[in-house]
């Protein structure tokens, strides 16, 4: 997003009329920015056998699965219907790594069905996997390194208490499971968190899987998740990518050479792809001053953008239509009958009744964690593409709640 001629436009587009086009609220995203980070994310790892598997949890609309698609990128899954989004798209089985947890047995064997590759984290899965399929099928293997990564707790997976993984301190056990069962384990898995700015936590992390992966003497990939972090305001620093792709990139070098041949490696970027290229616009219906604050009650609340109450995330934001207006203290807030607060004390430029609000890093875990809480629509999606917004998910209605509901005679 950048403001051209005293108006915020993607691609030359004026988002009020985006807006004026297709309503309100409304999750936009630039099809630019996406491409971009994919080509920035291989240009950090040049000469590398890479393999970029979108964490498509992030944002799975059927349009940005066949731009990511188009852009080189395969996929990483986390449910049986997320295989099934990605089949859809056009993503071959063999592009789709299906990476699930605490799912029942019989969802793993779906997946074997239709082809893709399993990762699996945890040994009662892998003892089950071994009895069904002994050799006949290849397999992934997550581990938990038990680094903290990133912060907080809520979105890190790596560290001890976390339900992700299998602990790098059941190797024993875990080998045991895989001769007695004859598995063919191919891959080997980390992912320690999200937001993670510093080179050196990739590196312990590898660190840690290199060394395990000394006793798995079939491996093809070695699969290091993501965690990339993004800029959510002006200054933010992010992780330095080109420096990882150096000290990573030696670091695996050195590794292969110890363990006698090339493999691949593998990211699974979602947030870092995604969330940058989306925003959310939201119309002010209230300007409600108290003693203490004044209030900018928005169209919208947690039910479309859950990350600031669920997370504490921070999302910067500004208001579209009045650029050059006199910047005050507002605390922006939504329209569900919950304490859904967007931001506190933030400064906007003057708000008035009907302006609309852009938050900004709203194209990953946005729409995809929105509900219908209070009976409220989901809204709808705009990709702008190649000069052009188009609808790629319609906002829903009245018949969207009825749909699924079965009224009896009462």
């Amino acid at each position: 997003m950048e403001i051209v001629n005293n108006k915020y436009t993607i691609q030359g587009l004026d988002l009020l009329d985006v807006v004026s086009e297709f309503g309100s609220p409304l999750y936009v995203y630039d099809a630019a920015k996406i491409s971009h980070q994919v080509e920035n994310l291989k240009a950090a790892f040049p000469g590398m056998p890479l393999r970029i598997k979108f964490a498509c949890k992030s944002l799975t609309n059927l349009s940005i699965l066949k731009l990511i698609r188009a852009n080189g990128a395969e996929l990483d899954t986390v449910s049986i219907q997320e295989v099934r989004l990605g089949l859809k798209a056009g993503f071959k089985p063999e592009e789709i790594l299906f990476t699930p947890n605490c799912v029942s047995f019989n969802e793993i064997k779906e997946a074997v069905a239709l082809g893709v590759m399993i990762n699996i984290d945890n040994i009662s899965i892998l003892e089950q996997f071994g009895h069904e399929y002994h050799n006949t099928v290849p397999v992934c293997v997550r581990l938990n390194p038990h680094i903290m990564a990133g912060g907080n707790k809520k979105i890190s997976t790596g560290h001890v208490d976390s339900k992700f993984g299998i602990s790098i301190f059941q190797l024993r056990h875990l080998h045991r499971v895989i001769q007695s069962n004859n598995i063919n384990v191919i891959g080997l898995h980390m992912h320690s968190g999200s937001d993670i700015l510093d080179a050196e936590v990739f590196l312990r992390g590898a660190e840690v899987l290199f060394e395990a992966a000394m006793e798995f003497p079939d491996l093809q990939f070695i699969d290091f998740g993501s965690g990339f972090k993004v800029a959510y305001r002006e200054g933010d620093v992010t992780t330095d990518l080109q420096e990882l792709g150096i000290q990573l990139s030696k670091a695996f070098k050195a590794f292969c050479k110890s363990y006698g041949r090339k493999l691949e490696i593998w990211f699974e970027p979602g947030k870092y792809l995604v969330s940058e290229a989306g925003y959310f616009l939201v119309r002010t219906n209230v300007i409600k001053t108290t003693p203490a604050t004044v209030f900018v009650g928005v169209e919208s609340g947690q039910n479309h953008l859950i990350r600031p109450m669920m997370y504490d995330a921070y999302h910067d934001m500004v208001n579209i239509s009045n650029i050059d207006g006199t910047k005050r203290i507002y605390t922006v807030v939504g329209y569900i009958c919950e304490t859904d607060t967007f931001g506190l004390d933030r400064k906007l430029s003057e708000v008035h009744e009907g302006d609309i609000i852009a938050i900004k890093n709203a194209g990953a875990y946005g729409f995809m964690m929105a509900s219908n809480y209070n009976s409220r629509f989901r809204p709808a999606e705009v990709l702008i593409i190649d000069g052009k917004a188009k609808l790629i998910r319609k906002r829903e209605t009245m018949e969207d709640l009825f749909k699924n509901q079965v009224e009896i005679d009462i």
